[in-house]
């Protein structure tokens, strides 16, 4: 059956009239079809790989805006199948339905609504591939999703993928794509991927560097890396699909990353280009670590605007000065580094994760892997560039002891931070205690010193000299 005239509207047309936005958006894709070869009848494959929050906004944005286009595209998501929803998580899920008199018709519309009636009672265990494909992502209860083509079969998702869209946590990239590259082995052309995954590992065995996301899916699948790009904020997940203005920022090849920019730019989604990709992404994963410090602040000194901004200033000298050991032209990134930051530090949920450890109601000893949120990318990120600045052959002058020191020597927050959530050597009070100490320097001398010295290590991102 069709779609009706208000799920047109409401999933398609919502931003301008029906004639204009249809006209754009049937050109925009097929430019993009056009450029990856694709011949009528064979509709353009895009699947994303992952369900978490913005992997699954992501998905469910190109189902709205090009979802009724059938024949010319198709759009599905993979999520693993299995995962069961607790008693507790169905009556919420229940309530948010009945709060939104289009959601709760939809449903009803679909012979849907009994599943979660029956799972509110708790005679029925719902699945969060299940209620996916009604749209309700397991992480992002409260903001209803459009319904999604939802995959369990890894391989039959991706096998004839055109487009891939990695919205997977950084700690489980390399695994999956490693599977998925068994079902590509045949393959004549190579797909293009998209990742939105924000996190790094560090490899310091003869060279110590930085891997990504977008380095290991290469690693894994041979896919060319002009053919793997990186999509980044600022922004968060729930507003985006809630149609809060935002930017974005898509970095790669320009092969790719123009065409790709102007289909997914939408009149609430500005989507920006830019060739640099591995730094863009390591940076997407820095801010990250820091987010977990300020949340820890802001609950240990009940939201202090004063204390918030003390650490602010130091952390951002931090960055900065990692920024100059990782970039040629650190400038370039300030704005969109610090902006990324600004924004996971008002509602990410790596600020989140610090304010509930600090607060007492989660332990170190859950996990990074947290119920109703998903993965915490600050945990790994804080033990990547701790291990990574810790390198001896990366050795900077300390500007008071005149001696060498490894850099991570000069970022006393991320040397606290690794001991309270990799060592577990001090509770999450020790971030204050750190911010208060007395030996603690300027950080206007930390941009100093950053800005007076030839820093830059390209071996760090695989670059040469």
């Amino acid at each position: 059956m069709g779609e009706t005239s208000e799920e047109m509207t409401n999933n398609v047309y919502s931003n301008g009239s029906i004639q204009s936005i249809n006209g754009s958006l049937e050109e925009k894709l097929d430019e993009l079809r056009c450029l990856m070869g694709k011949s009528d009848g064979d509709p353009l494959r895009i699947v994303g790989v992952g369900a978490g929050a913005w992997g699954s906004v992501f998905t469910a944005m190109l189902q709205d805006t090009y979802g009724h286009l059938r024949e010319k595209v198709l759009i599905r998501i993979w999520r693993r199948p299995g995962r069961s929803i607790d008693k507790a998580t169905a009556e919420h899920l229940f309530e948010v339905i009945n709060s939104r008199e289009d959601v709760l018709r939809r449903l009803i519309r679909r012979c849907a609504y009994l599943k979660y009636v029956e799972a509110r009672l708790g005679d029925r265990t719902l699945f969060a591939d299940e209620i996916l494909k009604d749209g309700f992502c397991l992480n992002m209860i409260d903001t209803p999703l459009c319904p999604m083509k939802v995959v369990t079969s890894l391989q039959e998702a991706v096998w004839d993928a055109d487009i891939v869209v990695n919205g997977l946590p950084s700690t489980e990239t390399r695994q999956v794509f490693e599977e998925i590259s068994r079902y590509w082995k045949e393959r004549i052309t190579m797909p293009v991927i998209i990742s939105l995954a924000k996190g790094v590992e560090a490899e310091l065995e003869t060279e110590p560097r930085v891997i990504t996301p977008t380095q290991m899916i290469n690693r894994a699948t041979g896919v060319p890396l002009e053919n793997i790009l990186y999509l980044g904020g600022p922004n968060i997940a729930s507003e985006i699909y809630n149609k809060e203005y935002a930017n974005a920022r898509i970095c790669g090849s320009a092969k790719w990353r123009k065409p790709l920019a102007k289909f997914l730019r939408q009149t609430h989604f500005i989507v920006w280009d830019n060739g640099d990709l591995v730094t863009h992404e390591v940076m997407g994963g820095l801010k990250n670590v820091y987010a977990i410090g300020a949340g820890m602040i802001a609950a240990l000194t009940k939201e202090s605007a004063t204390s918030k901004a003390v650490y602010f200033a130091h952390c951002t000298s931090e960055m900065i000065f990692i920024t100059h050991l990782l970039a040629e032209e650190p400038e370039k990134l300030a704005g969109p580094l610090l902006a990324d930051t600004y924004v996971t530090l008002l509602k990410g949920r790596n600020a989140w994760y610090g304010q509930k450890l600090a607060c007492g109601e989660l332990k170190l000893e859950m996990g990074d892997n947290i119920k109703g949120k998903g993965m915490i990318q600050g945990v790994s990120a804080v033990k990547a560039f701790y291990e990574l600045l810790s390198e001896p052959c990366l050795s900077v002058l300390h500007p008071e002891e005149k001696k060498p020191v490894a850099p991570v020597e000069l970022c006393p927050i991320l040397k606290k931070l690794y001991k309270i959530l990799i060592l577990r050597e001090f509770p999450p009070e020790a971030i204050l205690q750190a911010l208060r100490d007395e030996s603690m320097n300027d950080p206007r001398d930390r941009i100093e010193i950053a800005q007076s010295h030839a820093f830059y290590r390209p071996s760090l991102l695989g670059q040469q000299p």
